[in-house]
């Protein structure tokens, strides 16, 4: 069987895996999947979805976001924004009104400098500050 093209995932799953001093075994029981299933991801033979690469981040505690980007499932620049948003949304220090200030001028900075600001905000509305049709 060939190897798919994950953007060297299965490597990158092994180093993190080991690191964190898990076995294979110990990753698939604590990231709800099979061993062999796992076994396939690190050796390049399965591209995983991105519901099961969360749960294997999720046991890894690494961001899941870089692994959708090692899959080919996030674009690198799509992630620093998705982590960008994540990281104003997260503050405690501020109150909500000054978050959505705070993603207002993030996104107008984007689109000043030609970065794509068609995407949702994290969450969930579009730029004019609305909820998306369904």
């Amino acid at each position: 069987m060939a190897s798919l093209n994950v953007g060297n995932l299965g490597e990158y799953l092994r180093e993190q895996r080991r690191n964190a001093q898990l076995s294979l075994r110990q990753l698939a029981d604590a990231a709800g999947v099979s061993n062999p299933y796992l076994s396939q991801i690190e050796r390049g033979l399965r591209k995983p979805s991105a519901e099961v690469l969360q749960q294997v981040a999720k046991a890894l505690r690494i961001s899941a976001e870089t692994l959708y980007v090692r899959a080919g499932i996030l674009d690198e620049r799509e992630r620093e924004d998705v982590e960008t948003r994540a990281v104003i949304l997260a503050d405690p220090s501020i109150n909500e009104r000054q978050k959505q200030v705070l993603l207002q001028i993030y996104e107008s900075f984007r689109k000043e400098n030609g970065l794509d600001t068609e995407t949702k905000g994290a969450d969930n509305t579009t730029e004019d500050g609305t909820s998306p049709e369904l």
